[in-house]
């Protein structure tokens, strides 16, 4: 009797670390509506998540995925200055030299031809308090992220090419605050890039075996041909020259319901043995570029070849394994 009490309690202890390691479930949405450009980092033990809120820059901590859909944000920055006032969009939280920096894009109240990317400056902890620090550019320009070598950082972003084209560049960080000369690194040239409008925008940065990924968002968001691209660099070369980098797309595109996937952003696992890609999408048939959208995240696989493998976006409501550690 006692044998069989200590095996059941062995299994049960046994059982429960399989659920820690495998994740808690959840489902998408998790954040609905207004879950718009979504950026989320893992750290300190919490789950940070951002949208565009158009108003001002919230964030929304748990210590699980699904925890972020009931959990309360908090509003982080709001502005006066009339240059800067309104249109917050795609923020994003990067951790540089001890320090958490929010990149965002912002203009005037009146929509949409005075969006510039700016940056703010806060403390150790995600939730410490921002100050303004700088804008990038003096042109018009979006969805600002940072992009990590070994030896460099660079600032990716969204502006119009000669060519009049919304495009990829890339400069060199001088500083959180401060770039280098301007590279174009992707115009949108190809077929998926250009449904509706030509677009290539939503920059995120992914590493994984060695390599070095930027997804993108390609076409028109007011369609649901909005879809991610993706560019690998190759190894070797300056990464501010787009020969550098090796174009491939669409890789994650509508599916189940699910229009315009795009805008995403990577995070690891609290065990950071996984990947995992947020995106937004919208029911809309028409597709959307406003509030109608929502925040999923889903974990990225990895094919035989080490080519990263994002699947395709889960029906609504469907139960999922969280991350794993959680």
């Amino acid at each position: 009797m006692l044998i069989t009490s200590r095996l059941s309690a062995f299994l049960v202890a046994l059982f429960s670390i399989a659920l820690l390691v495998e994740g808690a479930t959840f489902t998408n949405p998790l954040k609905n509506p207004n879950g718009s450009d979504p950026h989320i980092v893992y750290t300190g033990g919490y789950y940070y998540l951002t949208t565009t809120t158009w108003t001002n820059i919230q964030l929304t901590r748990a210590t699980t995925l699904a925890g972020l859909k009931t959990a309360t944000p908090t509003t982080v920055w709001t502005d006066s200055t009339a240059s800067r006032a309104g249109n917050f969009w795609a923020p994003e939280l990067h951790y540089i030299d001890g320090i958490w920096y929010l990149y965002y894009s912002a203009g005037t109240t009146t929509c949409c031809d005075n969006q510039r990317p700016h940056v703010l400056k806060g403390g150790s902890s995600p939730l410490n308090t921002y100050s303004y620090l700088g804008q990038l550019t003096p042109d018009w320009g979006i969805d600002g992220t940072v992009l990590r070598f070994t030896d460099a950082m660079y600032f990716v972003w969204s502006r119009f090419s000669p060519n009049s084209l919304q495009s990829l560049y890339i400069a060199k960080m001088n500083s959180p605050s401060s770039l280098g000369t301007y590279y174009l690194l992707s115009e949108p040239t190809l077929s998926w890039e250009r449904v509706n409008n030509p677009v290539n925008e939503g920059p995120a940065a992914m590493y994984h075996g060695g390599k070095t990924y930027l997804t993108y968002s390609a076409s028109d968001c007011w369609t649901t041909s909005y879809q991610l691209g993706l560019l690998t660099y190759k190894g070797s070369g300056d990464p501010l020259l787009a020969a550098s980098w090796t174009k491939t797309g669409p890789v994650f595109s509508s599916a189940n319901g699910n229009l315009g996937t795009g805008h995403n952003g990577f995070f690891q696992s609290p065990d950071a043995s996984q990947i995992w890609n947020v995106y937004h999408a919208t029911a809309a048939t028409a597709g959307a570029c406003d509030g109608n959208r929502y925040t999923m995240a889903q974990v990225v696989n990895w094919n035989s070849d080490g080519t990263p493998n994002f699947g395709t976006a889960a029906a609504l409501g469907t139960t999922l394994t969280g991350p794993s550690g959680e």
